[in-house]
């Protein structure tokens, strides 16, 4: 049976890398961004009586309810919901306002919040669905100058994998994705924040966050097309898997840091097992 996706952040990136495959494919696409019109010309190859369009700031949550309502109300269900929409907030953690970082889980974090919520009840429903929330490599290793970017991405990773549990009953099934650098708009300057704030002992260093991060912006090696025709094909598994590390070096970059987390573990087996207590 062919599918009705919902994706959020589709006018760019792994979100319309994800569309076209879906269409592709055969299956119905409900293509959201804040700007429809940046999400209309990035699909506009692919104009389709399958696909339609809907305004969707993911941090509005009554927004959210209602790009949902106007899914269903298009194509009558929601097979697979991507959460894609996203920004990076980069810089030295000190130099970030809490307003900045709040900011950045708004998007990030409750942006995800909001969707799913709306979604959620529809699948429990349908008892069926498949959510697939876009992480990142940083939602597994910590990288400088990605605090609170890494730390919105981690929460999507706890609340994805601890719902997957609860939700398995009823059909619904979960996939966090964590991809490396991809040739994405994450760090063009419509995507990417730099903290308002200067210290001088970070500036004292010698490297400047914004020179550091900008030379990658359009040389990643991943690609968002790829990505997309691999989503696709983890949507028509029986069995999806739970976390998807996507582009070798995510590969890399995850194995080291999960290595590191087991030596750690076993290298303090012992202090670990003295603070169980006796009953």
């Amino acid at each position: 049976m062919n599918k009705v996706w919902l994706i959020t952040g589709a006018g760019s990136g792994i979100g319309t890398g994800t569309a076209k495959a879906a269409l592709q494919a055969g299956d119905r696409v409900v293509a959201t961004g804040r700007n429809l019109d940046k999400v209309r010309n990035a699909l506009r190859d692919v104009a389709s009586e399958n696909l339609a369009f809907v305004q969707l700031d993911v941090t509005d949550e009554v927004q959210a309810k209602t790009a949902v309502e106007e899914a269903v109300k298009r194509f009558g269900r929601i097979d697979v919901l991507v959460n894609n929409a996203g920004y990076s907030l980069l810089g030295n953690f000190e130099e970030m306002t809490t307003a900045e970082i709040e900011r950045q889980f708004a998007t990030n974090f409750y942006g995800v919040v909001y969707v799913m919520r709306a979604v959620l009840p529809i699948m429990r429903q349908q008892r069926s669905g498949h959510i697939i929330n876009i992480s990142s490599v940083a939602g597994v290793v910590g990288f400088k100058h990605c605090a609170a970017y890494a730390a919105s991405k981690f929460a999507v990773e706890g609340i994805s994998l601890s719902i997957a549990v609860e939700v398995e009953g009823f059909g619904i099934k979960m996939t966090v994705v964590e991809p490396g650098f991809f040739r994405t708009d994450l760090l063009n300057d419509q995507n990417v924040r730099w903290p308002s704030n200067t210290i001088e002992d970070y500036a004292a260093e010698g490297n400047n966050v914004q020179e550091t991060w900008s030379v990658y912006n359009g040389t990643q090696q991943g690609d968002p097309a790829k990505l997309g025709d691999a989503l696709v094909k983890i949507a028509g598994m029986e069995n999806p898997p739970k976390l998807f590390v996507a582009g070798s070096d995510a590969i890399a970059a995850i194995a080291v840091a999960v290595e590191e987390r087991l030596q750690a573990t076993r290298a303090h087996e012992e202090l670990s097992k003295s603070t169980d207590g006796s009953f």
